[in-house]
């Protein structure tokens, strides 16, 4: 059971990216997958989840308006588009599955497990 994600780059201030989280060895379709990212220095963070229940999403603060999280069951696979970037959205980005089935509206990285090896994006001033 495992997650990669993709997507990740070189962007300029204002512009766009979306990543891809890719599933293997169990189905999405039961699970709330969240976005993180994790600047150097710092703490891995929330961006946003999608909830396997009843198809909300959640987002952080800095991301709202900005990101949206969607899924696609049937390619096992879930996506962040990032809109409007700043430099402050410089990370790797990881996706986790919340292993606690109550995390995703917390966006707590201590709920979620099976990270992924990370994406890096990365946008210049």
């Amino acid at each position: 059971e495992q997650l990669v994600e993709s997507g990740g780059g070189l962007v300029q201030a204002g512009g766009s990216l979306r990543l891809s989280c890719a599933a293997s060895g169990f189905g999405i379709d039961s699970w709330a997958i969240g976005w993180f990212r994790q600047a150097p220095g710092k703490r891995r963070e929330g961006v946003a989840c999608t909830s396997d229940r009843d198809g909300r999403t959640y987002y952080a603060d800095s991301v709202k308006g900005r990101f949206t999280v969607s899924r696609d069951n049937a390619k096992n696979t879930v996506y962040v588009q990032m809109n409007s970037l700043n430099p402050k959205g410089t990370a790797v980005y990881y996706c986790g599955r919340d292993y606690s089935h109550d995390g995703c509206p917390y966006l707590q990285a201590n709920s979620f497990q099976r990270w992924g090896p990370g994406t890096q994006a990365t946008v210049s001033s």
